[in-house]
């Protein structure tokens, strides 16, 4: 089996992981039945990296991996983040509230221990080598393996490594958000830190189903989201549309050529895709058993250039959560 190391002297890993967000209801409703199942294929299917948050659902997504773990030898590497408060939605970073954020986290999974525990986000009012000094004791305390931040510049994570080894850091990637190339990821090989790009399919807009917005159910986290409101959205399925042909061309399908994609931009990187069902699962692990040429990389690169999407990747109060750096 392939594998791919989850972080410096972490354990090997498949070199697709799994993201547990759509368990918590953010593209719509997920039947906890349906979610089992989906963690049953992981195991079919050799994954074995699962990462959740306290704040999908909230709660949910980990209880159900916590449901799905119990009288087991877990068959995962897990990571969880914590900094979202679930009652206000709002980012806190202090010592007491991420503490208690993990160890609601421990007691939903089941476990006395996670391999990667992430920053889900940085609060405007804390500095990162305070909130890195709180991680480090999380570690040396033996509750986290590694330590990981989402969303942050370069910047931060240069500042935090500092501190101590920054083990991940977690960003949307994929062919319509480009945004890490432009110097997140060649920090994160320059300080060893392991890229992990999540949404890889566009929050499904590039697979062979596509999206449907006016079906979004109230709770779709993509309602909001500039990409899938017009005019934005009928120009991307545009664009996108012969992204898919050139897949069928080749005899693969779009979500999986749009995950080896990913793949092939660096080879210590593992992207989180996600999905609901155990079909869709199976999909995207084929992205596996595709070796990208250079011809065919310049060819998608052609097909899909840098800064073809329509609109931004989040929302204005969104993007106010992450950090800019370009």
């Amino acid at each position: 089996m392939q594998t791919r190391q989850l972080y410096k002297n972490g354990p090997q890993v498949n070199p697709i992981g799994f993201g547990a967000m759509s368990f918590g209801g953010m593209f719509g409703k997920a039947e906890n039945a349906t979610s089992l199942k989906t963690l049953d294929k992981c195991v079919e299917l050799g994954v074995t990296h699962i990462d959740t948050a306290l704040i999908y659902g909230p709660f949910t997504s980990e209880e159900i991996i916590g449901e799905f773990l119990k009288g087991k030898k877990t068959p995962f590497t897990i990571a969880t983040k914590g900094a979202f408060n679930p009652e206000t939605r709002k980012i806190e970073n202090s010592e007491k509230f991420l503490r208690d954020s993990l160890e609601g986290s421990l007691k939903r999974l089941g476990v006395e221990y996670v391999d990667l525990y992430y920053v889900h986000r940085l609060a405007k009012d804390c500095q990162v080598e305070d909130v890195m000094a709180t991680m480090l004791k999380f570690k040396e305390e033996g509750k986290i393996g590694g330590i990981g931040f989402s969303e942050i510049a370069p910047s931060t994570l240069r500042r935090a490594s500092k501190i101590g080894h920054v083990d991940a850091v977690q960003s949307e990637y994929s062919l319509w958000t480009r945004l890490p190339e432009l110097g997140l990821i060649q920090t994160c090989k320059e300080l060893e830190t392991t890229f992990v790009p999540f949404s890889p399919v566009g929050r499904g807009m590039i697979t062979d189903a596509g999206v449907n917005p006016s079906k979004f159910r109230d709770r779709d986290f993509r309602g909001a989201n500039p990409r899938f409101i017009e005019p934005n959205f009928s120009a991307n399925v545009a664009i996108v549309e012969h992204f898919k042909n050139y897949a069928h061309d080749n005899g693969y399908t779009a979500q999986a050529l749009a995950i080896a994609w990913v793949l092939h931009q660096d080879d210590k990187c593992i992207p989180i895709p996600g999905t609901r069902t155990p079909q869709h699962l199976e999909e995207n692990m084929k992205a596996l058993d595709i070796k990208l040429s250079d011809t065919q990389l310049a060819e998608i690169e052609t097909i899909l250039p840098v800064g073809f999407a329509h609109g931004d990747r989040y929302t204005h109060t969104q993007l106010g959560l992450v950090e800019s750096y370009c």
